[in-house]
């Protein structure tokens, strides 16, 4: 191989690697949500576990957070409780922040 070819080769590895933590923080601060909001909705146990992973799926339908926020909002209705989605999104940058951390942790 050529050393352009390596360097194309290094640069597709990092974009997929790049990629793939990126996911992985998002379904993190995405299960991170679900289970703070879990809380304020009285779930518990395997109902809690549950809910994240709802909210963790939520996020497989479109691109960006938008169908988190939209799937979060209608529950938060649902259950009544009383939080905003400006306290959400809040949250949601929080738990982005956390998500990365834990995961740059784990990579050691």
């Amino acid at each position: 191989m050529s050393g352009m070819d390596d360097r194309e080769k290094a640069f597709e590895n990092k974009f997929a690697h790049d990629a793939e933590m990126q996911f992985k923080a998002d379904a993190r601060c995405n299960k991170h949500l679900g289970l703070w909001l879990d809380s304020r909705f009285g779930l518990s146990g395997d109902e809690a576990a549950d809910y994240a992973k709802t909210v963790v799926a939520s996020d497989l339908k479109e691109a960006g957070h938008e169908d988190v926020i939209e799937k979060v909002m209608l529950d938060i209705a649902k259950y009544k409780v009383d939080v905003s989605e400006a306290d959400v999104r809040a949250k949601m940058a929080e738990f982005r922040v956390q998500a990365k951390d834990e995961l740059m942790k784990e990579a050691g």
